[in-house]
């Protein structure tokens, strides 16, 4: 019998493989989406939506930085 101990995520990392599920369908507009967040939802969720994004995509800059050779200390 193996003893296999199932992965363990935190509370974000779920939270972000969720969305990634959710972004998946190609079928999806959008758009769309992005127009139903911002008339839905209170301003902060919005803004926190706006910090998710900012977020993937400096680490996404880092990621192809780090690909590309080029290795920055940022403080």
């Amino acid at each position: 019998m193996s003893r296999f101990t199932p992965a363990r995520f935190t509370k974000e990392e779920r939270v972000a493989m969720r969305i990634g599920d959710l972004l998946a369908d190609f079928k999806l507009d959008l758009d769309k989406v992005g127009e139903y967040i911002a008339r839905s939802n209170a301003y902060t969720i919005y803004r926190r939506f706006e910090e998710v994004a900012e977020a993937a995509m400096c680490e996404r800059d880092g990621i192809e930085d780090t690909r590309n050779g080029f290795y920055f200390d940022v403080e």
